[in-house]
């Protein structure tokens, strides 16, 4: 089967074909992306703009021409933070519904998380034992915990590095009052949360998934993407202490000739590192290994395992009913 994945983040729109079935792994085919940053493009009052929204249905019906070039059976379409936190976000997916014919399910943050560890789980195995997963999008960070394929824990806030940037600093390079500000709101946060993704004891193996956390590694001294999916990757806490105030005193085009960095991720990449830098402390975590497979791969996998599922609905469905059995 040929499966497209349509993901509407919060920083691209990134469609994702793959060759699968069911107990195999899934074969990357194809990858198209359009760079939005939608997380970037909310108003004062949380909205997204009528251009914003015009340049979304273009880059979805751009993908969907892609999606049928390329002999995609099914489409599973979907928005994350972005769309999902935005005032009028009902009218901006009545309106891809509307011109495109394309119907996005929005994803709950405590679904990203778990479809994510989920990924995460198949590609390392059990012999990982505890893991713990984050993820630094644009517009949200994901952490989740646990042993099986389902998380004990699955968490999400709004510390995208995306939403940071945009509400958090007004200069290029910011400020260090703006950066201590907010360090000091970033870590508040996380640490309301530290407690329940902890008690069942540390992880076994701590893993980051997303193109932050990668690019991070990246600087850090990580093999190259070049290099191919298998070659491990870590980010150390310790080398990204020794980072953060070079990316703090670097401008965006400075950041941007990094190796790995992009330019359009590059503005986002300072609020990551405080995040990321967050993140590992409070949970003590010295080493996150990087890890190929993220929200995407998780719905395949879902799906896969679900072959007589019609599309994401049935997965927001089985959520609520694991949410439900554990109140």
């Amino acid at each position: 089967m040929r499966l497209g994945v349509l993901d509407v983040g919060s920083n691209t729109v990134h469609l994702l074909v793959v060759d699968a079935h069911h107990g195999a792994r899934p074969q990357p085919a194809y990858s198209y992306k359009t760079e939005l940053r939608l997380a970037e493009l909310l108003d004062d009052h949380g909205r997204l703009g009528e251009k914003s929204m015009r340049c979304l249905e273009q880059a979805v019906a751009e993908a969907m021409r892609v999606a049928e070039d390329k002999g995609v059976e099914e489409l599973l379409a979907f928005a994350t933070s972005a769309i999902r936190e935005a005032v009028n976000g009902e009218e901006v997916i009545e309106r891809v519904r509307r011109d495109t014919g394309v119907e996005l399910a929005v994803l709950p943050g405590g679904d990203e998380a778990r479809l994510t560890f989920l990924a995460v789980r198949r590609w390392f195995g059990w012999s990982s034992g505890r893991l713990l997963v984050l993820d630094i999008g644009g517009g949200s960070l994901e952490m989740a915990c646990g042993i099986d394929e389902e998380p004990d824990v699955a968490i999400s806030l709004p510390l995208g590095a995306g939403r940071l940037t945009r509400s958090w600093f007004t200069a290029d390079p910011p400020p260090q009052r703006e950066i201590r500000a907010l360090r000091k709101y970033v870590r508040t946060e996380i640490a309301k949360s530290v407690g329940e993704l902890t008690r069942f004891g540390p992880p076994n193996h701590a893993v980051a998934t997303s193109k932050t956390f990668k690019q991070l590694a990246r600087i850090c001294g990580a093999a190259p993407s070049s290099e191919g999916p298998y070659v491990r990757r870590v980010l150390s806490h310790e080398k990204l202490l020794e980072w953060l105030p070079k990316l703090a005193a670097m401008t965006s085009a400075e950041r941007a000739e990094l190796p790995g960095v992009s330019p359009g991720r590059a503005p986002q990449l300072l609020a990551g590192a405080v995040v990321a830098d967050a993140a590992m402390d409070l949970l003590e975590v010295r080493e996150l290994e990087i890890c190929p497979w993220a929200l995407r791969e998780g719905i395949i996998l879902r799906r896969l395992d679900w072959m007589d599922g019609r599309n994401l609905r049935k997965i927001g469905e089985y959520h609520r009913n694991v949410d439900r059995r554990a109140v």
